[in-house]
C-alpha cells in the first residue's frame, strides 16, 4: 500500500508567488519587555537540534499534516546549519552556470527536498498578544506547517522572512514543521559565484508581542550647518491602532542628550555639535524606543553620504573606500555564520587597514550591519540578486544575453521584492552608505524601477549597480537613478580613460582578483585612486576562500575541497579558492600586501643629501597623531643600525609634512643604505591593540655602490693548479678542492663535487618555466602552446680555453622544444677560477614572436641538507616584481621548509624580488654563495614546479629529495588575469635582449 504524500502548491515555480502568509518587510530589531537591557524575554530561540528527513523530490513527501503522525525514524539536524555540511545531498560549486536547465521558471523535478520538525511550548493564548516566527535566512524557499496547518511560504534565501502564527496557536506544545527546498524560481535570480548549499542555515526564533506595537521604523540623520547640526528624524510606523513612543538618546557614555515624544508618527531630536560616525571613528548613540508594553534599543550614527561636484563625501569629507568584497562562508559550517566567527572577519580586515565591505552578493546575517557600525566599515549593503548564467545557455553571449532574465517580465516583482527586503532590513544601520541592487545580472527596466524606489524611500544613501553598464536585449539602460559608474576589473589605463570624460564618481566594485598568487597590481590602481578625487576606492575579490573541509591527511595536512571535488556538474573548479584568506582565516600574502598598500601614513624621499622626507595622511578623518607614531629604522646593507623615534607627528587627515630625519651619515659606507618607516598603533581600539604594526615606507638614501657579484680569481697559485679534461660530450674542470663535470651536449654543470660533498644532484637547468598560477590561467594556454613547458637547450658550439689561471667554457645554443622555432638564442660563457669560483655570462635573444616569458634564470637541484637561506633583497614574505609591498628591502634568514606559500592549488610561490646576495647553507658546513652584477629573484624550496604543476590540491605534494634552488634574471609578476587585466607590460619579461652575469662559490 503507497503512503500517503504531502501535494505541496507549486509556488516554487510561480514567479507571482513569492510569499504568502508573511508579514511586511521590517527593519531588523529585537523588542525586549520593560526593564530589560541584555536578554529579551520577549524573544524565544527555536534554534537547536531538529527532526529531519531528507527526500530527493517534494513528490516523496510524507503527508505530516495527518492527525496523528509521528515524526519516526527522523534524522536529527541542528539548526541553523547547511544540510550538505551533515552528509544531505551534495557539494557542488559553479560560477556562471546554472546547476539545472535553462527553463525559466521551471526547475528539476529532481528537486532535494529537506522536512525540519521541532515542538514548542505556548504558555497561554490571549487577544492581547501576538506570536511571529521568524527565518532569517533559508535557501532557498520554504513551506511552513503549525500544528499541520499550512501558514505560510517564502523565498529570497539571505532575507528574513516572518510570519504572524498566532491564530495556528494552542496552549502548550505546538508542532512546527518545515519543507525547505534546493531550487525554485527565485534560484534563477540567485546564481552567485560560491557553493550552492540550502537548509535553514540563519536563526530561527518566536517573537511575542503586544497587538499594538511599533512594526518599523526608520532613523534617517541630517546634517546642516557646516555639519555642526544633526537632526535625527524617526519615522514609525504600527501594528494595529498607534502606541504613545518616547525616544531617549544617550551618548557612548550613557548620558542622556535628549528626550522627546513621539508626534503622530515621527520623533525629531535635535543636536548641536554631535559626534559624527564614520568607519575611523564608530560613534555611536543609543536610541532607546518605549512603548507602554515594549523597549526597542537602537544604535544611531549620524553622518551623511552625499555627491557633490562628482565626488562622494561622507561628513562633508571626501573618503576613499579601501574594500573587500566577503561572503558569509565557512569550511565547516557553511552559509551558517556566527557573531563570533564574523567578528573573527573583522578583526583580521581591521588589522589589515580596510575600511569596506561589500556584501557579496546578498545580504549578510542581519546582525553583521550593527557589527560594522560598531567596529567602524562603510558597507554597500547588496540585494540577493545574480543572474548571469543568462549568459550560458547554447547560442548566448556577454553582448548578447547577460539581461535575459532580468528583462522577463515574471520576475520584475521578484527583482523589487529582493532589494525592498534588502533595504528595509538594514536601513538604521550607519555603517550601510551604499544600497546595491545585485551583481552580474544585466539591466532592464525591472531595475530601473527598483531604482528608483530605492531612491524616493531612501534618499539618505547612494544607489550602485554595476550590471547597468552592460546593455543587451535591445534595452537601451536608463542610469539616472544610480549615483555612481561602477565597473569590474578595469585596467587602470581603461580608468584613466573613463575619468578623463565622464561625470559620475566611479568605483571599482571588484578588482585584483585575489586567486592564489597574487594578486600583483594592488599598488598600481592605489595609485590611481589616490591621483583622483572621483575615484572612490575599489573591493578587492574576494576575502575568503571558499572550499570545504575534509579532515587532515595522515601526516597532519588539512583537505581542503573545491569544485569538482565532489563528482559534481557543471563546477568551475578552483575559481572559489580566490581569497585574501584561507577557508579557515589563515592570511595569505595577498592580505599583507593589500595591508601596506592602505597604510594610512605614506612617506616619500624628498632629498637624499639631508634625508628630506614628507609623510602624508591617508586617513580621512583622524590626524595622525591621535592615531600613530612613527619610527624611522636605518638599514645598512639590509641590517639595522639605528631606530630614530619620530614620535606622534600633528598631520591633519589628508595633510602633509615635511622633516629631516636625524640620520648618521658616518654609519654610510658603498653599500646600500635604507630609511624604513613605521607606523605604530598607539591607542586601543576593540579589534587592535597599541602597539599593532598599520604598515610601512622603506626610502633609499643610497643605492649600493660595490659590484654585487664576486669577481673570478685572476690567477692560479702553485698550489691550486686546475686541471682540464675534454672528450666529445664532457669538460672536466678539476682544482685543489673541486671537480666539475661540463656537459657540453646542455652546455651546463651536470656534477659539482666541492670538498668531496657532491653540490648537483641533478644537472644545472636553463629555466624558463614555471608552475602557473592562478592568474597565469589565461596567459597559460598561450605559454604551453609555445611548448615553454617543455623547453630543452640545444648546444652548438662549446669551446674551453685557460688564460691567467681562469678556465672559460664558451657555449652558443638556443632555447628551444619540439615544434616550435628557438624561444631564446644564448651566448654563455662559464669562468672557473683556481679557487673553484664560478661566474656565469649570459647574453641572449629572446624571439618576440613567442609570448613573454614566466621567467629566466637557472635552476639547481642541491642536496636536502642545504636546508636555510641568507639573503640580501625583499624578505621575508614572497615578493615578485609587481606584488612586493609587504616586503622591505633587507637581510633575511630563512629555513628553506618555511618558504613554501602553502596555496591550496598548488601553483607558483616564494620567489623574492630584488636579491643581490644569497647564501644556501649547509648543515654540514659548506655554504653556497650567489652575487649577480645586478639584482635577481630566488626561489628555494622542496617541490619541484612540475610537482606544483601537476597536484591539484596542497595536501597531495609530495617534497623532492633535493633543495630546489631558481636563481633567476628576472621573473615576471603575477598580476590578477584570473579575472582581472593582463598583465602590465611593464611587469612582463618582454625584453628583446637579455644580460645576466652572476657568481656562485663556496666556503
Amino acid at each position: 500500500m503507497l503512503k500517503s504524500e504531502l501535494k505541496l502548491p507549486k509556488y516554487y515555480e510561480d514567479p507571482s508567488v513569492l510569499h504568502t502568509g508573511c508579514e511586511d518587510n521590517r527593519s531588523y530589531y529585537l523588542p525586549f519587555a520593560p526593564g530589560e537591557a541584555v536578554k529579551s524575554s520577549r524573544v524565544n530561540s527555536l534554534n537547536g537540534d531538529w527532526d529531519f528527513r531528507y527526500y530527493n523530490n517534494p513528490f516523496e513527501l510524507e503527508d505530516f499534516t495527518q492527525a496523528g503522525y509521528e515524526y519516526k525514524n527522523y534524522d536529527s539536524i541542528p539548526v541553523p546549519s547547511c544540510i550538505q555540511m551533515h552528509g544531505y545531498d551534495r557539494h557542488q560549486y559553479t560560477n556562471v552556470n546554472f546547476p539545472f536547465p535553462y527553463d525559466p521558471p521551471f526547475v528539476p523535478q529532481e528537486n532535494p527536498t529537506s522536512v525540519y520538525h521541532r515542538c514548542f511550548e505556548i504558555e497561554q493564548i490571549s487577544g492581547e498578544t501576538k506570536y511571529y516566527l521568524n527565518f532569517e535566512g533559508v535557501d532557498s524557499c520554504f513551506y511552513v506547517y503549525i500544528n499541520g496547518n499550512l501558514a505560510g511560504y517564502s523565498q529570497v534565501s539571505h532575507s528574513t522572512s516572518e510570519f504572524d502564527i498566532t491564530s495556528y496557536l494552542k496552549m502548550g506544545e505546538n508542532d512546527l514543521t518545515v519543507v525547505v527546498l534546493k531550487w525554485c524560481d527565485g534560484s534563477y535570480l540567485e546564481d552567485q559565484d560560491k557553493f550552492r548549499m540550502t537548509g535553514i542555515f540563519r536563526d530561527v526564533y518566536l517573537i511575542t508581542r503586544p497587538v499594538n506595537h511599533i512594526r518599523d521604523y526608520f532613523v534617517k540623520t541630517l546634517l546642516t550647518d557646516n555639519y555642526t547640526k544633526a537632526e535625527i528624524n524617526v519615522d514609525f510606523e504600527f501594528s494595529g491602532e498607534a502606541v504613545p513612543v518616547t525616544g531617549t538618546l544617550t551618548d557612548a557614555s550613557g548620558k542622556v542628550v535628549a528626550a522627546e515624544t513621539v508626534k503622530g508618527s515621527k520623533l525629531v531630536i535635535k543636536l548641536e555639535d554631535p559626534s559624527l560616525w564614520s568607519a575611523e571613528s564608530p560613534y555611536l548613540y543609543t536610541l532607546t524606543i518605549n512603548t507602554p508594553e515594549e523597549v526597542i534599543y537602537q544604535k544611531v550614527g549620524i553622518r551623511s553620504i552625499e555627491v557633490v561636484d562628482d565626488i562622494i563625501l561622507i561628513n562633508g569629507v571626501k573618503v576613499k573606500f579601501k574594500g573587500v568584497n566577503r561572503h558569509d562562508s565557512d569550511p565547516v559550517t557553511g552559509y551558517t555564520i556566527s557573531k563570533e566567527q564574523a567578528i573573527k572577519d573583522l578583526r583580521l580586515m581591521k588589522e589589515a587597514n580596510i575600511n569596506a565591505i561589500r556584501t557579496s552578493h546578498y545580504p549578510n546575517a542581519p546582525w553583521f550591519n550593527e557589527l560594522c557600525s560598531v567596529y567602524g566599515f562603510y558597507v554597500v549593503g547588496e540585494s540577493d540578486l545574480e543572474a548571469h548564467g543568462a549568459t550560458s545557455y547554447y547560442g548566448a553571449s556577454w553582448s548578447d544575453t547577460y539581461g535575459d532574465l532580468v528583462q522577463r517580465e515574471i520576475f520584475a516583482a521578484g527583482i523589487l521584492d529582493r532589494n525592498q527586503r534588502n533595504v528595509i532590513r538594514d536601513k538604521n544601520n550607519a555603517s550601510v552608505v551604499m544600497w546595491s541592487m545585485g551583481n552580474e545580472a544585466g539591466y532592464s527596466k525591472a531595475l530601473e524601477d527598483t531604482g528608483r524606489w530605492i531612491r524616493e524611500y531612501d534618499p539618505t544613501r547612494l544607489v550602485h549597480y554595476e550590471g547597468s553598464i552592460h546593455q543587451t536585449g535591445g534595452h537601451i539602460n536608463d542610469t539616472s537613478m544610480l549615483d555612481v559608474y561602477s565597473t569590474m576589473y578595469a585596467s587602470v589605463p581603461g580608468i584613466e580613460e573613463y575619468l578623463k570624460s565622464n561625470p559620475k564618481p566611479y568605483m571599482l566594485c571588484e578588482f585584483v582578483h585575489a586567486m592564489g598568487n597574487g594578486p600583483g597590481d594592488m599598488e598600481d590602481y592605489f595609485e590611481c585612486i589616490y591621483a583622483h578625487d572621483r575615484f572612490v576606492g575599489g573591493f578587492v575579490w574576494e576575502w575568503c576562500d571558499h572550499a570545504i573541509y575534509r579532515g587532515i591527511t595522515k601526516d597532519g595536512r588539512k583537505i581542503f575541497h573545491y569544485g569538482g571535488d565532489s563528482g559534481e556538474y557543471p563546477h568551475d573548479g578552483n575559481f572559489c579558492v580566490d581569497g585574501m584568506v584561507s577557508p579557515d582565516r589563515i592570511p595569505h600574502p595577498a592580505l599583507a600586501e593589500y595591508k601596506n598598500v592602505i597604510r594610512p601614513v605614506r612617506g616619500v624621499l624628498l632629498n637624499k643629501e639631508d634625508a628630506t622626507i614628507e609623510l602624508e595622511n591617508k586617513l580621512d578623518f583622524t590626524n595622525l597623531k591621535d592615531y600613530l607614531k612613527v619610527e624611522a629604522e636605518l638599514l645598512v646593507n639590509g641590517v639595522t643600525k639605528e631606530v630614530y623615534q619620530l614620535g606622534a607627528l600633528d598631520v591633519p587627515p589628508h595633510g602633509k609634512i615635511t622633516l629631516k630625519l636625524p640620520v648618521d651619515k658616518s654609519l654610510f659606507g658603498k653599500e646600500s643604505v635604507t630609511v624604513k618607516l613605521n607606523y605604530l598603533q598607539t591607542i586601543e581600539l576593540p579589534l587592535t591593540a597599541i602597539g599593532h604594526k598599520l604598515g610601512f615606507d622603506q626610502l633609499f638614501l643610497q643605492e649600493s655602490t660595490l659590484p654585487l657579484s664576486k669577481t673570478t680569481g685572476e690567477t692560479a697559485s702553485k698550489e691550486n693548479k686546475v686541471q682540464v679534461e675534454e672528450n666529445g660530450t664532457k669538460i672536466v674542470v678539476n682544482g685543489a678542492n673541486f671537480s666539475y663535470r661540463f656537459n657540453k651536449l646542455y652546455g651546463s654543470f651536470e656534477s659539482m663535487v666541492v670538498n668531496n660533498h657532491t653540490v648537483l644532484e641533478k644537472p644545472l637547468e636553463y629555466n624558463i618555466w614555471r608552475a602557473p598560477a592562478d592568474n597565469d590561467r589565461n596567459i597559460r594556454n598561450s605559454w604551453e602552446r609555445a611548448r615553454y613547458d617543455r623547453a630543452f637547450p640545444r648546444v652548438y658550439e662549446t669551446r674551453v680555453s685557460q688564460e691567467n689561471g681562469v678556465t672559460a667554457i664558451y657555449c652558443k645554443l638556443a632555447i628551444t622544444a619540439i615544434q616550435i622555432q628557438h624561444i631564446l638564442d644564448l651566448q654563455v660563457t662559464w669562468y672557473i677560477s683556481a679557487e673553484g669560483t664560478v661566474t656565469v655570462e649570459i647574453n641572449g635573444k629572446r624571439n618576440k614572436e613567442l609570448p613573454f616569458l614566466p621567467r629566466f634564470g637557472l635552476r639547481f637541484f642541491l642536496p636536502k641538507e642545504y636546508d636555510k637561506v641568507n639573503y640580501l633583497g625583499y624578505g621575508p614574505g614572497e615578493s615578485y616584481i609587481d606584488k612586493r609591498r609587504s616586503s622591505w628591502f633587507g637581510r633575511f634568514e630563512q629555513e628553506i621548509s618555511d618558504m613554501h606559500i602553502d596555496y591550496i592549488k598548488p601553483q607558483e610561490n616564494g620567489s623574492h624580488y630584488g636579491c643581490e646576495e644569497l647564501t644556501i647553507v649547509s648543515s654540514y658546513g659548506q655554504n653556497l654563495h650567489i652575487t649577480a652584477h645586478t639584482p635577481f629573484s630566488f626561489q628555494a624550496g622542496r617541490y619541484t614546479q612540475e610537482e606544483l604543476a601537476e597536484k591539484a590540491h596542497n595536501y597531495e605534494l609530495e617534497t623532492a629529495d633535493s633543495t630546489i634552488l631558481c636563481v633567476d634574471y628576472k621573473m615576471s609578476g603575477v598580476g590578477s588575469n584570473s579575472c582581472g587585466p593582463a598583465l602590465a607590460e611593464k611587469y612582463q619579461l618582454v625584453e628583446e635582449e637579455i644580460s645576466f652575469k652572476a657568481t656562485l662559490y663556496f666556503e
